[in-house]
């Protein structure tokens, strides 16, 4: 079962949240009795990624995963902002609209940054967070270079999804070795265009939403996080392990997990991996 909840964004912009859920079985408390649960993508991501997870999660908890400003089937208007202010405003209007806190944030890349930053700013709204392979430092002005390069690299329209599954899984330059799952998850932000398949997202939007954030290093928001936190990352993920484990420290209730065989994308490329990671925090939170 599939289900989408409009909510009401910052500024008035249209949100598209979906919750990925099998009917309850009779011993299952009701979804309004649930911990809630809010899944937010990375940057190019979708609410979809979160499928698999979230089909899981709604075994115990009332799991939504959003599609945030720019991606998805969320408003992706020119006169939108694109702020860090912008997102987790989104984010926190979610969590009252759809009254799921205080709620657990799981959140990718981007998404785990503004999971963080609404953890700071609104402790009664958020019981736990995990961060997904997001980094706290600074990645500077030759990163934003490199992803401008990059996406005026993709060979757009691709002619099927297949080309796109294949490029990004295997002739990506930034691919550096055979990755179905990464060709995958592309795929999953594409639609079918009258010359071809082209992404969901506008690049440009998406190069401004990353500039908002990746200039400057956020370690004093990550502190002001009060709730027990989980860093996961991938073994051959953007997260390293010594920054992830200052990560940890700087967080006053931090815990750490790693996946092995996987990258930035844990979720995709190991599925089983990242939920035998994950698991045991919630079971935590849940019974504390």
């Amino acid at each position: 079962m599939v289900r989408r909840i409009d909510v009401t964004g910052a500024g008035g912009v249209r949100l598209a949240a979906w919750e990925f859920a099998d009917p309850p079985k009779s011993d299952q408390p009701r979804a309004s009795e649930a911990p809630g649960v809010l899944l937010l993508h990375g940057l190019m991501g979708r609410a979809s990624h979160w499928a698999s997870t979230a089909r899981w999660l709604s075994e115990r908890h009332r799991a939504i995963a959003l599609d945030q400003r720019g991606h998805g089937q969320s408003d992706k208007g020119p006169e939108a902002e694109y702020t860090r202010e912008a997102y987790v405003e989104d984010a926190e209007a979610a969590l009252d609209q759809l009254g799921l806190g205080p709620a657990v944030l799981i959140g990718h890349a981007m998404g785990a940054l503004t999971g963080w930053q609404l953890a700071a700013k609104r402790p009664d709204l958020v019981r736990a967070l995990i961060i997904c392979d997001m980094r706290a430092s600074a990645l500077g002005a030759a990163s934003q270079r490199e992803w401008e390069d990059w996406f005026k690299a993709w060979p757009v329209p691709f002619a099927t999804l297949a080309d796109v599954r294949k490029w990004f899984g295997e002739d990506d330059p930034w691919v550096e070795r055979r990755n179905p799952s990464r060709g995958e998850f592309y795929a999953e932000v594409m639609h079918e265009c009258p010359d071809g398949w082209r992404p969901v997202f506008e690049p440009e939007q998406m190069l401004k939403s990353r500039q908002t954030w990746v200039y400057d290093a956020h370690w004093e928001e990550l502190a002001q996080v009060q709730c027990p936190a989980l860093v996961v990352r991938g073994l051959d993920g953007e997260l390293g392990r010594a920054e992830s484990q200052e990560m940890v420290r700087v967080l006053p209730r931090g815990q750490y997990a790693e996946v092995a065989d996987a990258g930035h994308l844990v979720h995709y490329d190991q599925p089983e991996a990242w939920r035998a990671a994950i698991e045991p925090f919630l079971d935590g939170v849940l019974t504390s």
